[in-house]
């Protein structure tokens, strides 16, 4: 039997010239994907935790089809260590003083703030230590130290554990109690919650993960507590292209309503603030 072309099968040629746009739009996505830039995003884990990623990469992608972001969430001291390394990017941090250190060394490009959110002291409800309504931060920690009470620290160079360190550098000798847990911010909180401890907590993570937490916020308002955030670019990064369209999105009139609007519908006030005039 010859072989006889489309064109001599009148209904396979109308099923192919029918199913020919499906094939050149299929095409034409492989063929995006395959040129899109993966970027590194190394990012604190408060924004992991709290879901703030899932809200803004999504919308991110909507307008940069081109660009795919990967993040690896870990503490700010880890992010920027990847950032030193090549091994990322971008960085999503909020631990000032490593982050001005870390672009007089000449590792970043820009430095932009972001969003910013605050710290609380969280704790037992039955608050053993006695800090709730405490004036200031020192002044709680100085309270739990006194009572020799449970302390879970993340201990993981973070920018959480950095502003812990400070406070405690104000507050005098920690408790006995006082352990340090090598942890992300959820895994953290999940173990003084088991432990009945006190816990230095980023409010927006605290929030998102409260339902399952045997935890009360005890302390807010300290101006101490506040925790802003930066996004920085990787000088010599592999996509720096990229990384500098990113930076530039999330400092965004777009980005600073989805920050804004974050966390409203579930706990009636959002999780982080923009920072600035974005505000």
């Amino acid at each position: 039997m010859r072989f006889r072309p489309p064109d001599s099968f009148p209904g396979l040629r109308d099923r192919f010239r029918a199913r020919l746009p499906i094939l050149c739009a299929a095409l034409i996505a492989f063929a995006s994907c395959a040129r899109a830039d993966e970027l590194i995003l190394a990012s604190t884990t408060s924004t992991v935790d709290s879901g703030l990623l899932d809200e803004l990469i999504p919308a991110f992608a909507d307008d940069h089809a081109s660009t795919r972001v990967k993040v690896i969430g870990v503490g700010s001291g880890e992010a920027m260590a990847l950032g030193r390394r090549g091994d990322a990017d971008i960085l999503l941090v909020h631990s000032p003083v490593d982050e001005a250190a870390f672009m007089a060394a000449g590792h970043g490009g820009r430095r932009l703030p972001v969003m910013s959110n605050d710290y609380v002291i969280a704790g037992p409800p039955d608050d053993p230590a006695g800090i709730r309504g405490a004036g200031t931060a020192a002044l709680a920690l100085a309270r739990i130290a006194a009572r020799d009470a449970p302390f879970v620290s993340r201990g993981d160079s973070s920018g959480t554990h950095r502003k812990e360190m400070a406070l405690w550098a104000a507050a005098g000798p920690r408790p006995r109690g006082y352990t340090e847990v090598g942890q992300g911010m959820g895994e953290a909180l999940t173990i003084a919650s088991e432990r009945g401890a006190y816990i230095l907590s980023d409010r927006g993570t605290y929030l998102a993960l409260s339902h399952n937490l045997r935890l009360e916020v005890l302390v807010e308002g300290d101006p101490l507590l506040e925790n802003p955030y930066s996004v920085i670019t990787v000088r010599g990064a592999r996509h720096a292209a990229a990384a500098d369209t990113f930076a530039d999105w999330l400092v965004s009139p777009r980005a600073a309503e989805l920050i804004r609007a974050f966390g409203i519908e579930r706990f009636g006030e959002p999780l982080f603030h923009p920072s600035g005039s974005l505000r």
